[in-house]
């Protein structure tokens, strides 16, 4: 059996730690979802950058769906998702690579990668992306971590996504 080739939760300390996160941070995560510091449609372009680096699929068409919504185009949707943001606004681009930074590195961005989007966006509207950010990882990892569950007892047969099942022997 190959190896499961996307991110999930390595133990039940570190799904604790993200589940209890917005409940620790209440007022952050509000002011982060409300629509003043990140709009819909931006929230959903972060959301799907993210996504396309951890691969989950239940995100993937959750947040497709979602981006529909806020009138985001097939094209674009469909951009974002293979990691790319030729049609995004140019004004949301730092923050769009920033978000793919901040995935590829497992929430674990480099210190200037932060400050050059700080210096763009300011504090505030930094913590809201980092805060967006942090719920589509949860997410991501989340279902992942389902996925990767199902693999392990059905020997690699279920919860692969297409391209892990046909590099299964």
């Amino acid at each position: 059996m190959e190896k499961f080739k996307r991110r999930y939760y390595g133990s039940l300390g570190q799904l604790g730690q993200d589940v209890v996160w917005p409940f620790r941070h209440r007022k952050q995560l509000k002011r982060a979802l409300g629509g003043e510091l990140v709009s819909f449609a931006f929230r959903e372009r972060l959301m799907l950058a993210v996504t396309a680096v951890n691969d989950c699929r239940y995100c993937s068409y959750f947040h497709t769906q979602e981006a529909l919504k806020a009138n985001l185009s097939e094209t674009e949707i469909q951009t974002l998702l293979d990691g790319t943001f030729d049609d995004a606004p140019a004004e949301e681009l730092p923050a769009l690579l920033y978000a793919q930074h901040w995935a590829e590195s497992d929430a674990q961005p480099d210190p200037a990668a932060r400050q050059t989007l700080i210096d763009s966006y300011g504090q505030e509207k930094v913590d809201a992306i980092e805060t967006v950010l942090r719920m589509i990882r949860t997410g991501n990892l989340a279902g992942n971590t389902a996925d990767y569950i199902l693999y392990r007892l059905s020997w690699g047969r279920l919860g692969a996504s297409e391209e892990e099942r046909a590099t299964i022997k």
